[in-house]
């Protein structure tokens, strides 16, 4: 609810990584791992902006930020076809209005 994001292993309570306030202190309401791409997870947060975490080419920011301003965005999951070496990797958007939106996310954040 305050926009902070922890890294957890299964075999600890304690997270391996925390980013406070990622989110400028928006709630996050969805978050979630590329398909294709292990080191790559893609946060939602309250005003309609999508945050690209790249951990292998930052691990303090996300590394990419894309606000969606037509409209408010309720939710977010991945598509994608992680057997798949083609590197495509696409955001499916809900909007408010019921609306559904698909982009496709860039190779460089997509190939495995």
């Amino acid at each position: 609810s305050d926009g902070s994001i922890r890294l957890h292993q299964m075999t600890s309570e304690y997270p391996l990584m925390q980013w406070n306030d990622s989110t400028k202190g928006q709630p996050i309401i969805a978050l979630q791992w590329a398909l294709t791409r292990p080191a790559v997870f893609f946060a939602l947060d309250a005003s309609s902006n999508i945050y690209i975490w790249d951990l292998l080419e930052n691990d303090l920011l996300p590394v990419a930020k894309q606000t969606i301003p037509s409209e408010r965005v309720v939710t977010m999951t991945l598509l994608g076809e992680p057997e798949k070496a083609n590197g495509l990797l696409g955001i499916v958007l809900a909007k408010e209005s019921g609306q559904i939106d698909i982009q496709y996310v860039k190779k460089k954040w997509a190939l495995p």
